[in-house]
């Protein structure tokens, strides 16, 4: 029998190598971070980023730092955090990381703790913890503004914007259209499937597939499960979306209904109790419930415990509960989401897209911030569309453009002119 040796590569080395892979795929930010490193637009500036330690936050952790910044990282998700990646910022970086996977929720908002502590001129957020954390302790002397990746943070902070409550200027970086049509739609598509299948390695051909919330999020995992064969059925609060998910060819049905035939269950919805208790008693034997949506309240984790009579891990990130009538079903990723709790997250090339907004949008409040008010702004369109050209020129696609007199033509309101 052959020899077969393994290289011995540490945790920081690998960690290294996922940062550069996805480098490789993120162009638009390494032309950005190339860009950083001439004129240091961060210079002399503090940032606090609370964000899922991956490899691809890793390559913006850096381009911040490359154009003059002082950086410091914790998790925005206690399962979402990459050991390795971690390591290989503090180690070939020098980039402090406030994070450790799988940490209790006491170390959580210790490390919030200690990157509001490090008296940040920015802060970026995903999910909005660490600008909820500074607001709660009084700590927002001296920031200067602060960004938000996703719609459950940019509903938080126009909740406090309208309660007058947000003491600085955020940016809605989850409202550019190059953030929320790719990085929700095709991002949250693709990663929700590959952790459901990463956890379960089932066969989603044939199944019932029960997508709760038809946003930019919900329908990027409908579509892809049903790229893989399943039959999609949508849960919606909103009609319009239920109509628009109609119209996109999904069946629609209250939760009630839907629990009593789906095989699999994704939520993604940023509300709670989106999967309650009458619907676990609904439950087909062996139906699996998994969450996208960023806070692991949607489903209500805490009552299924309550009410479970036995519950056991059968598989890393599964656990199967069995109820007083005998039924069993599987909880993915603890109900936490599940995309970065079994899998890796969103893949670079989408990332490319959400963090060249981080990045702009840090920059955007440098360069304005006499002018902002403590309110929550999206990006000006022309930012956003100068992204899309440059995600567009790195994929080596030309697109047409407007001649004068089409300009002259579109302007005008006489007829003809």
């Amino acid at each position: 029998m052959a020899d077969f040796k393994i290289k011995d590569i540490s945790l920081a080395e690998q960690g290294k190598e996922k940062i550069e892979w996805a480098s490789s795929r993120m162009k638009v930010l390494s032309l950005l971070r190339e860009r950083g490193k001439k004129q240091k637009p961060f210079n002399g500036t503090t940032i606090a980023a609370c964000l899922h330690v991956t490899s691809e936050t890793a390559n913006l952790m850096i381009a911040l730092k490359e154009s003059g910044a002082e950086v410091y990282l914790a998790p925005s998700n206690p399962l979402s955090t990459q050991d390795d990646v971690a390591a290989a910022l503090v180690k070939f970086y020098k980039i402090p990381v406030f994070a450790i996977r799988g940490e209790d929720r006491q170390s959580y908002y210790e490390n919030l703790r200690e990157v509001a502590s490090r008296k940040p001129h920015i802060t970026l957020d995903d999910g909005g913890d660490l600008t909820a954390y500074i607001h709660e302790n009084r700590l927002f002397d001296g920031i200067l503004g602060g960004t938000e990746e996703t719609t459950t943070g940019v509903i938080r902070f126009r909740a406090m914007e309208k309660d007058i409550a947000l003491k600085y200027p955020i940016i809605a970086v989850n409202d550019s259209r190059t953030k929320y049509l790719f990085d929700n739609r095709y991002g949250t598509g693709q990663s929700t499937i590959d952790g459901i299948l990463r956890a379960t390695n089932i066969l989603i051909a044939g199944l019932r597939f029960v997508v709760a919330g038809y946003g930019w999020c919900g329908r990027g995992i409908a579509m892809r499960a049903r790229g893989m064969g399943a039959n999609v059925i949508i849960t919606e609060v909103n009609p319009i979306r239920a109509l628009e998910a109609r119209m996109d060819g999904f069946e629609v049905l209250p939760m009630e209904e839907a629990a009593k035939i789906g095989d699999i269950f994704v939520t993604a919805t940023g509300c709670k109790n989106v999967i309650d208790e009458k619907h676990f008693y609904l439950l087909k034997n062996g139906a699996i419930l998994a969450n996208s949506g960023h806070f692991d309240v949607e489903i209500n984790v805490r009552k299924l415990r309550e009410i479970a009579v036995s519950h056991k891990k059968i598989r890393d990130n599964v656990e199967e509960f069995t109820l007083e009538n005998d039924k069993k079903f599987y909880l993915l990723a603890e109900g936490r989401l599940v995309n970065l709790g079994a899998a890796e997250g969103h893949p670079p090339e989408v990332m490319d897209l959400s963090f060249a907004n981080q990045y702009l949008a840090a920059k955007f409040i440098l360069e304005n911030r006499e002018k902002l008010e403590n309110r929550v702004y999206v990006l000006p369109p022309e930012i956003d569309e100068e992204i899309a050209k440059l995600k567009l020129k790195s994929l080596g696609i030309t697109i047409d453009e407007l001649s004068d007199e089409q300009i002259r033509y579109l302007r005008s309101w006489r007829e003809g002119t």
